[in-house]
């Protein structure tokens, strides 16, 4: 081995080994809703100057340790990660009635939008992030979520979704809309009828976005959580929600590409 060789892997090697996932509690505000996300970098990487930043909506169970790690998988990505708190105080639940309570507040309202647009102004906030490269990803209740948000003309270049409930899409959202997206949704989601499945479709083909759609085979709603059987046991939504391994990792790799394409 070359001594140059050497010095370049020692080099990387310290790099690596100093490298550190930096991973808090940040308190904001949605007017007077006292709100706590959960930021998640890599400092080697921040420290080298401003990168793109991913706004992550949970699902309907709220902050929980589930969307956390997906925040720390995205920073290991080099991304600024945000959970966004939707109910406050970083509220959690295990309870589908009271997650479905809490949800309800949400629907078909302005207030999907604006709480969630909190949660991106505290990732920007942060000032680790590219204002310019900027993305929101959800899971479930978090994936409409972050439909709604793109929607409503926030400074989005990406918005991705797993297991989303889908909207339709709002008149004159195709002006205000800046973002791509990609719909990553299971073939067998008995939560999402065809009949909104078709509207959304057609509402984003009218619309002109550039948006891909993936569907995969044999999974359900929650595929991508491997607690989601747990889940359904606990609450009764056996063959509702369940976990697909398959689908999770090549729907996270399809996120993969896709931000880095959006972000290049």
């Amino acid at each position: 081995m070359s001594k140059l060789l050497s010095l370049v892997l020692v080099a990387a090697m310290l790099s690596n080994a100093s490298a550190k996932l930096v991973t808090k509690t940040v308190s904001y505000q949605d007017g007077e809703v006292q709100l706590k996300g959960y930021l998640a970098y890599d400092d080697a990487k921040t420290s080298q100057g401003k990168l793109p930043g991913v706004a992550i909506v949970p699902e309907w169970w709220g902050v929980n340790d589930y969307v956390k790690h997906r925040a720390e998988q995205v920073a290991k990505l080099g991304y600024v990660a945000f959970v966004v708190d939707m109910y406050g105080d970083g509220q959690v639940t295990t309870d589908a009635k009271q997650a479905g309570a809490l949800a309800g507040q949400f629907y078909g309202k302005p207030l999907m939008a604006t709480r969630a647009r909190a949660g991106l102004d505290a990732l920007l906030a942060s000032g680790l992030v590219d204002p310019a490269k900027v993305a929101s990803i959800g899971y479930c209740f978090g994936g409409t979520t972050s439909l709604a948000l793109a929607f409503s003309g926030a400074p989005l270049a990406a918005a991705v979704t797993f297991h989303a409930g889908l909207i339709p899409v709002p008149a004159g959202a195709a002006s205000a809309t800046h973002a791509k997206f990609l719909i990553n949704h299971g073939a067998l989601d008995p939560m999402v009828k065809k009949a909104d499945l078709d509207t959304f479709i057609q509402g984003m083909d009218d619309a002109k976005f550039d948006y891909q759609f993936i569907s995969y085979s044999g999974a359900v709603h929650a595929f991508t959580n491997p607690g989601a059987d747990a889940a359904a046991k606990a609450n009764g939504l056996g063959g509702a929600i369940a976990y697909n391994e398959a689908a999770d990792h090549r729907s996270f790799a399809a996120m993969r590409g896709f931000l880095a394409e959006t972000f290049k």
